[in-house]
C-alpha cells in the first residue's frame, strides 16, 4: 500500500525563470516503477567502480549482479514462488534446496520480498 504523500511524486516541479511560474511535468513513473537490481536471497546489489583506460583515465561505471527470474515450488505450502536471484544463489539452491536456502537467508537477514 502506497502512502498518500507518494501520489505527489508523479509530478516534478520545475521553475520557469522567464515566466516566473511553476510548470508541472509528469515523471511517467520513472522513480516509482523501477525494480531494484538486488538478489532476494543473497542481497547482492549493483556495485560502483571505474573504467580504467590505457592512459589511466578513470570514468565511473557500474557492475551489475547476474540476476535471473526463477520460479520455485515449495513442497511444504504446495505453491510456486517467483524469485529474482543471482546465479550464485541459484547454485546454492540447487545444492541445499529452496526451503533450506530461504530459511537461512531469513535468519541471516538478507531475504527480501
Amino acid at each position: 500500500m502506497k502512502p498518500t504523500s507518494e501520489r505527489f511524486d508523479f509530478f516534478i516541479k520545475y521553475f520557469d525563470y522567464t515566466r516566473q511560474k511553476h510548470i508541472f511535468a509528469p515523471s511517467f513513473g520513472k522513480r516509482s516503477n523501477d525494480m531494484a537490481k538486488v538478489c532476494q536471497i543473497t542481497g547482492k546489489r549493483t556495485r560502483v567502480g571505474n573504467n580504467v583506460s590505457h592512459a589511466n583515465n578513470k570514468t565511473k561505471r557500474k557492475f551489475f549482479p547476474n540476476l535471473q527470474k526463477k520460479k520455485f515450488f515449495l513442497p511444504s505450502t504446495g505453491e510456486w514462488v517467483t524469485l529474482k536471484i543471482s546465479t550464485s544463489a541459484l547454485r546454492t539452491i540447487n545444492k541445499n534446496g529452496v526451503e533450506a536456502t530461504i530459511r537461512k537467508a531469513y535468519e541471516k537477514g538478507t531475504l527480501s520480498f
